[in-house]
């Protein structure tokens, strides 16, 4: 599938708002981001882009990137050490698990949503909000190379 295509097919302002929703009930920052290449490894391309998007600089090492390359038909969900060490390997394993329907399905917008609402919960739980917190990262979807 074609980057364009897949992007066209997001509802943009309904993700940038679920991610907003999500980070407004804790610490933890969640980013999206689409690949314009064609890639082998989703988890070491969305590496490279955690690194890329500056998502190591949080405060709490509690970001999560949702990693999607259409043109090779793969996707990741990627967390920060804090995070992943609360979290373990399952849980992005399950995150990744229950959104492949949506995505068979050509639901683009509710694979991410169904994401960016289940990765809330547990940062919600894991790392919540505190008095002064700051939106860190922006909330919009990221696109590039990688």
């Amino acid at each position: 599938m074609k980057t364009g295509e897949f992007v066209a097919a997001l509802d943009e302002k309904a993700i940038a708002q679920a991610i907003a929703d999500a980070e407004k009930r804790t610490s933890g920052e969640i980013r999206v981001f689409v690949s314009e290449g064609v890639v082998d490894d989703p988890v070491k391309e969305a590496e490279k882009q955690f690194l890329a998007l500056g998502m190591t600089a949080t405060k709490r090492r509690n970001g999560v990137l949702i990693y999607f390359a259409p043109k090779s038909q793969k996707y990741a969900v990627l967390g920060d050490s804090a995070v992943h060490a609360r979290c373990g390997q399952n849980f992005w394993q399950h995150i990744t698990e229950e959104m492949t329907p949506f995505l068979k399905a050509k639901k683009f917008t509710e694979a991410i949503l169904l994401a960016v609402r289940e990765v809330g919960e547990v940062l919600a739980r894991e790392f919540p909000w505190e008095p002064g917190d700051k939106d860190e990262l922006p909330n919009r979807i990221e696109r590039g190379e990688g």
